[in-house]
């Protein structure tokens, strides 16, 4: 550290030493912890809604869309457009389907529409994202016969059927050679399932590829890939457009556009919203730096007298500011980290809390509902989303914090610059 910096360094640290002792205490307090609370509220909200829109995300990539869909393969192209995804060292699994609209009927003569997906049977142990993100609650993903069919648990209520309970696609969708209504397409349900995103589980249903061929349009093949890094869809695009001629792939990004965006445009303004808690600390500090600035105005004329430049005297204001800054950012960041952590026991503590004080009010003001009063289920729901933290949102938002206040003390140290020596000292 040059000479320069040391004298920054030890007059910043002189002047914050004797302000925590004066009437400028309580402000730098409230602006530390304006930071800290701040910084921790912005990474411990923005971790919940990490992990709850990527429940939804990940269902619809690892269960619907896949990273990316190439259709239209012909039956002479598909050995080598095996060979180019199992040599393509981006794509991690791929699975041959097909799928068709229908309307399902059940015994009980209730019916539902659905989409009905065709699947390879071996479809759990070829793509580990479909099996992590599809959760069988009843019976089994079974698909090794022919006239099995797994049915999402919405999608299953809606029918009234169980595990064993025959199914008939009465009407489907499809080209010229698909029968359009039949009575002969009945199904056993082997399995119920459930996943993190609501549509899925009212719409999807699964078959195995034989009985696709059999039934939906055997000419048209499907392929659902799943790639290393869902940022690399579109590079995978191009290389399948350039390679096979006539092959229409699709990304993920192009499914469910309106959805994703709408997850984002929450996500910025909630961002945006928790960001003004920034906005207000940095005007308190701006105010505060203010303050200090006039209140050192003797200090500073003195400084300037011995020949110190007025930029390095605006320097002792603003290095004040960057610690100020992370003082308060650096352990809100600790305590964003260790809520996100541990998010289920928080939002458990919160539900118990909650439960009783309604119980200790209602037994004070309306003793005859205390039988009635409940704990509130959804904070068991938010406790059951995993809180997920990205390292470049929580990089952003600690430094954020920090400049913040560099910022807002550079500004109001300006006013160095207009103080007049002379005039100064001849008031003191």
């Amino acid at each position: 550290m040059n000479k320069n910096l040391q004298w920054i360094y030890y007059i910043s640290k002189r002047f914050s030493l004797v302000d925590s002792k004066g009437s400028s205490s309580t402000t730098t307090r409230l602006s530390t912890l304006g930071i800290c609370f701040g910084v921790m509220t912005l990474i411990v909200v923005l971790s919940v809604m990490n992990g709850f829109q990527m429940e939804f995300i990940d269902s619809i990539i690892h269960i619907s869309s896949y990273h990316s869909q190439v259709k239209d393969v012909e039956e002479n192209s598909k050995l080598e457009f095996e060979n180019f995804l199992r040599q393509n060292k981006n794509v991690v699994s791929y699975v041959q389907f097909k799928e068709a609209q229908c309307l399902m009927t059940s015994n009980s003569g209730k019916e539902s529409g659905a989409l009905i997906r065709a699947i390879e049977s071996d479809v759990l142990q070829k793509d580990e994202g479909f099996k992590n993100e599809l959760n069988v609650v009843y019976g089994e993903f079974d698909l090794s016969q022919d006239e099995n069919i797994v049915l999402g648990f919405r999608l299953a209520q809606m029918l009234g059927v169980s595990v064993g309970s025959k199914i008939n696609l009465f009407a489907l969708s499809g080209s010229s050679d698909t029968a359009l209504i039949s009575q002969d397409r009945t199904f056993t349900v082997a399995g119920i399932f459930s996943c993190g995103y609501a549509e899925i589980n009212s719409t999807y249903a699964f078959v195995n590829l034989e009985a696709g061929k059999r039934y939906f349009n055997s000419s048209q093949n499907i392929y659902g890939v799943k790639l290393k890094s869902q940022n690399s869809d579109r590079s995978f695009q191009k290389e399948v457009k350039e390679k096979f001629e006539g092959f229409t792939p699709s990304v993920w990004r192009d499914y469910n556009r309106s959805f994703f965006g709408a997850l984002r445009v929450e996500k910025n303004m909630l961002m945006f919203f928790v960001i003004m808690i920034f906005i207000v600390v940095a005007i308190n500090i701006y105010n505060s730096m203010r303050k200090l600035v006039f209140e050192r105005r003797m200090e500073i004329s003195t400084l300037s007298s011995f020949g110190a430049k007025e930029k390095s005297i605006q320097s002792v204001f603003v290095l004040r500011g960057f610690s100020i800054g992370v003082k308060g950012a650096i352990p809100g960041l600790v305590l964003g980290l260790v809520l996100s952590f541990n998010i289920k026991t928080v939002f458990l503590i919160i539900s118990k809390v909650q439960y009783a004080f309604t119980i200790l009010f209602t037994s004070i003001f309306n003793p005859s509902m205390k039988a009635f009063v409940e704990e509130n289920s959804m904070w068991q729901v938010y406790a059951n989303i995993p809180a997920q933290v990205f390292p470049a949102e929580v990089i952003f938002i600690t430094l954020f914090g920090i400049f913040s206040c560099v910022i807002a003390s550079y500004i109001a140290s300006k006013n160095v610059l207009k103080i007049k020596i002379v005039e100064v000292l001849h008031e003191e």
